[in-house]
């Protein structure tokens, strides 16, 4: 299959559709279209929770600030799958996810970057200098899937690699562009326990959901935590509290959460991504 993922909305998606259609009768599966515009860093933490559900596919991901600069067309090889992305780093986390989840050799964890490959596409004069994902990453993509008799799902990842490696407009990445998202800073008490974590939002979901950066397990077994000083439940679902009330949960991508049953986390806690977040112990280890 190729899925597709951008912050296009409606119609140019279906543009890009009809591109690689023509070139191939894979299954396409839309993965979103309404990620926040122009963040590649919003558009990698998604894809890199949503695309290891996957089995070994082609995935065309376009959010790019970029377009019609001298900025490459990456083709990036994870275990299997394959990734075909503007070089803006939001292909390397779910790159590495992919990897992580999907190698042998990583065993589903160790060094996952080590099954990770990306190639510069050698891309002729595009149509237009504003709609890449139609002129180059369409395309591309479609040419990535058409090495595959039976897509890469029935391909290893020696296969996939040589396959790629083979194809003549597709040249070894010297220095692709990669995002790291940041770790917290945890502060420990003469135990080791956990007592005050300082982390970052990172992206904010359609419901106004908060995700910071903080990972889960630091707050779990907490009853109550200072929000930047604001004292908040901490609970395992949003029906723990009453609608409209504000809660600290763990999502499912396993990060802490800032969040309002039946509500808006970012207008409740005056929270953005990129704001910085202080969790504080009350009276109990966070």
């Amino acid at each position: 299959m190729i899925t597709l993922t951008s912050d296009f909305g409606s119609p140019y998606p279906a543009v890009m559709k009809g591109v690689i259609r023509r070139h191939t009768d894979a299954e396409m599966i839309d993965v979103a279209h309404d990620l926040p515009r122009g963040d590649p860093r919003a558009a990698a933490f998604w894809l890199r929770f949503v695309l290891p559900e996957f089995p070994p596919a082609v995935h065309c991901a376009v959010v790019d600030p970029g377009v019609g600069t001298d900025r490459d067309a990456l083709v990036v090889r994870a275990g299997s799958h394959v990734l075909v992305a503007p070089d803006n780093g939001l292909a390397m986390p779910p790159a590495r996810a992919l990897a992580r989840k999907t190698s042998p050799d990583t065993g589903g964890g160790g060094d996952d970057a080590a099954d990770v490959e990306a190639f510069v596409v050698d891309v002729d004069d595009p149509a237009s200098e504003t709609f890449h994902g139609r002129d180059v990453f369409a395309p591309a993509a479609a040419r990535v899937r058409a090495q595959f008799d039976d897509g890469p799902a029935a391909a290893s990842p020696e296969a996939v690699s040589a396959a790629l490696a083979a194809t003549d407009d597709l040249a070894p990445a010297d220095d692709p562009v990669d995002i790291a998202f940041p770790e917290p800073t945890v502060e420990r008490d003469d135990d080791g326990d956990p007592v005050a974590v300082d982390g970052e939002v990172l992206v904010i979901d359609r419901f106004g959901n908060v995700v910071t950066n903080v990972p889960g397990e630091l707050v779990r077994g907490s009853d109550w935590i200072r929000v930047n000083g604001e004292l908040t439940p901490v609970a395992e679902t949003f029906g723990a509290v009453d609608p409209g009330d504000r809660l600290v949960t763990v999502g499912s991508h396993g990060y802490v959460e800032c969040d309002v049953n039946d509500g808006r986390g970012d207008g409740a806690f005056d929270l953005r991504p990129g704001d910085e977040v202080r969790l504080v112990g009350d009276n109990v280890s966070i």
